[in-house]
């Protein structure tokens, strides 16, 4: 594991992006330096455990995560999951949202999250969808006898329609195992899903990238029940 705490996140292929939100008000988002305090003392104790889940769900994956701290204040309230050319799990997270997180269950549980995409093997069957999706809408095309820009465009299309096909799920399947992380590492999952409150609701979206929120909450109250017995 390492800390580093700049990092250009613009080339990344990410799993997992946070809808920006509003900035808390003085009883909200604390100071940067709280914030890294905060951001430090839930890495040491959540990265152990998810590093433990990853070898224990996925040996055959490199489950040496590396934590990123964007500087950026551009980038937002975001998180980010992604791998090097080499597999090596890569968790990014800005200073916006390290700042609007109001205690360290909420970073907690964001953590646990964005390590789950790596542990649920996400990029690799968005990739995998993406992919069949390109194919498929790209052979019908062909087959229509469509021009070569017209099966271009299809296969665009069915990329589009491939990557974010299964992403509600691959989000949902995140908070089950982020709370099953957060709660191995001392945090509680519900309090830190309190973060979702402040996030705007997607709502039922046909493809869209994350589930409404009052499932999401849902998920994290009925795999916290099914942990505590």
């Amino acid at each position: 594991m390492r800390l580093i705490l700049t990092f250009a996140i613009l080339t990344l292929l990410s799993a997992c992006v946070t809808a920006p939100m509003s900035r808390s008000g003085p009883n909200g988002a604390v100071s940067s330096e709280q914030a890294i305090a905060n951001f430090t003392e839930v890495l040491a104790r959540v990265e152990p455990v998810a590093e433990s889940v990853c070898r224990t769900e996925t040996p055959h994956q490199n489950c040496d995560f590396v934590i990123v701290v964007e500087r950026d204040t551009r980038a937002g309230i975001n998180a980010f999951q992604t791998v090097d050319p080499q597999g090596r799990p890569y968790l990014i997270f800005t200073v916006g949202l390290l700042s609007e997180a109001r205690n360290t269950d909420e970073l907690a549980f964001v953590m646990g999250h964005e390590a789950a995409h790596h542990i649920a093997e996400h990029i690799a069957a968005q990739r995998a969808s993406a992919r069949l999706g390109a194919i498929t809408f790209g052979e019908m095309a062909q087959a229509r006898g469509e021009s070569a820009e017209a099966v271009r465009r299809a296969a665009e299309l069915g990329g589009f329609y491939g990557s974010r096909r299964f992403s509600q799920e691959y989000e949902l399947e995140a908070d089950a195992i982020g709370t099953l992380i957060a709660w191995r590492a001392g945090y509680d999952p519900l309090r830190g899903a309190a973060f979702f409150t402040r996030l705007p609701d997607p709502g039922e979206r046909f493809l869209g990238t994350h589930p409404p929120n009052s499932a999401r909450t849902s998920v994290v109250i009925n795999t916290l029940a099914g942990l505590q017995g």
